[in-house]
């Protein structure tokens, strides 16, 4: 049985999608005006992986995930580069698209903009007017809290404890002119003569950042959805408030089951701009030392519901395990083929393997559980080689690694690698030391790049290296 846990009852539940053998799944997307930090990331590459099993296992995943385009932040920046509220949006959407690829992660089934919405936004806006759930104000329209039933049940806070920590946290509305201070804007009345703005009942404006996300699940998704996916610092105010007007709106339930990723921490504290340890993934990939299937392996390798802590000494340990990854599936790669029967002995285990990978995966994602068996499996990939092992053994083995790897975005195996400066410099140095018969160097510097998982072959033509 495959279970999820859900943030909403704060428990496993068995899954059970809307239409058997299809998946509806909203995952909440970036605001485009800067590049993603490695906490996007992280829900990114956590639900792409949970995407692709649930593929793996036969579901058809109608995969949505959006782009904020407007908003304060991207008017700001907009401002400080000299460019327009859609040329920030553009430059930024494609960086994350580049970033995104270069993990690979799957193209989502659709990516819409919040403002290819806004008819969709107004219309919504009036019906819950109509019913008696919002109000306006000056031009601005809220939202009735105290209106819907258990507001608070995803949060899992009580209305008081909500009151007391709204300041603040409900996206800096004038607070003053609510009716109560856990009220949210649907939507925003706009003066600022730079900033761009939409006709609507109440004058012109914008959306609130809540009910971009409502409206673009109704009209891709439907009025009920599968799976509602970010990171855990979304299920309130956002997921909260997305919730209470989705199910006010169409009068049924919104999301069956919501899933939530937790923080990164970077060098053992939490990521902030202010202590200078903020990490984007445009500048990681940068940096010719980082694989960018290592970088994804090290976000994947932690459970989904756990924080990630980030350190270069940690993404160079995933790289080594990755590394190790690589070697074996290199080796059986090389040796496959149709020569020979399928081993009835190793067949039997990696069916055996495959049921408990199977079985992890099934319990709530449980990747490092699914991981445990994949390396307990390369230990049978490498005795099967050590063994001499028959052709189409091997190949049975490779292609049932290669599905269970691509689930966690690992593919590529025989894909060139950039050789790291420190790399470089060693090879150099070995190159000088040979010239200078320092042979003793040569083969300690030989032993050093081994320990990189570079192995060093010396012909008539000089050094030659192989990734190992």
């Amino acid at each position: 049985m495959q279970t999820v846990y859900n943030t909403y009852s704060l428990e496993k539940e068995s899954f059970t999608p809307i239409e058997k053998g299809k998946v509806r799944m909203y995952l909440c997307g970036p605001t485009v005006y800067n590049y993603i930090h490695i906490g996007n990331a992280r829900s990114t590459v956590a639900f792409d992986t949970i995407r692709k099993y649930l593929e793996w296992r036969g579901y058809e995943v109608n995969f949505v995930s959006n782009f904020t385009d407007l908003g304060d932040k991207v008017i700001a920046q907009g401002k400080k580069e000299g460019l327009t509220e859609e040329e920030v949006a553009d430059k930024y959407a494609d960086a994350f698209l580049e970033d995104a690829a270069a993990l690979n992660v799957e193209p989502a089934t659709s990516r819409p903009r919040a403002t290819q919405f806004m008819e969709e936004m107004v219309a919504f806006v009036e019906k819950l007017m109509a019913e008696g759930m919002a109000y306006e104000v000056n031009g601005n329209v809220y939202f009735r809290t105290n209106q819907f039933k258990d507001y608070a049940v995803l949060s899992h806070q009580n209305m008081d404890e909500l009151k007391k920590n709204a300041a603040g946290r409900l996206d800096g509305d004038d607070q003053d002119e609510k009716e109560n201070n856990t009220d949210f804007a649907l939507w925003k009345k706009e003066v600022r003569p730079d900033a761009t703005a939409w006709p609507s009942p109440w004058g012109l404006g914008r959306p609130g950042w809540h009910l971009e996300c409502s409206v673009m699940n109704d009209v891709l998704l439907g009025e009920t959805i599968d799976i509602h996916a970010g990171g855990i610092d979304l299920a309130f105010p956002h997921h909260t408030n997305e919730l209470a007007q989705s199910e006010s709106y169409h009068g049924k339930t919104f999301v069956n089951y919501w899933l939530h990723n937790g923080f990164v921490n970077v060098n053992d504290e939490k990521m902030s701009k202010s202590l200078g340890n903020f990490i984007t993934i445009h500048d990681l990939l940068e940096d010719d030392s980082i694989d960018p299937q290592g970088l994804r392996y090290f976000l994947v390798k932690t459970h989904y519901r756990r924080p990630v802590a980030y350190s270069r000494d940690r993404l160079d340990q995933a790289q080594q395990e990755l590394d190790k990854i690589y070697r074996t599936m290199r080796a059986l790669s090389k040796k496959a083929g149709t020569a020979g029967e399928v081993d009835a002995a190793v067949a039997a285990q990696l069916h055996l393997l495959e049921e408990r990978f199977i079985g992890a995966m099934d319990d709530d994602f449980g990747v490092e559980n699914a991981l445990t068996v994949v390396f307990e499996g390369l230990t049978l990939a490498n005795r099967s080689l050590e063994e001499g092992k028959p052709a189409a053994t091997l190949q049975v083995i490779y292609r049932k690694f290669a599905e269970w790897l691509h689930i966690f975005g690992v593919d590529n195996f025989e894909e060139s690698r950039e050789l790291s400066p420190e790399a470089k410099t060693l090879l150099e140095e070995r190159a000088q030391a040979r010239q200078n018969k320092d042979f003793a160097k040569s083969d300690e510097l030989r032993d050093q790049l081994k320990e990189l998982g570079i192995l060093v072959k010396d012909g008539r033509d000089g050094q030659s290296v192989e990734f190992i």
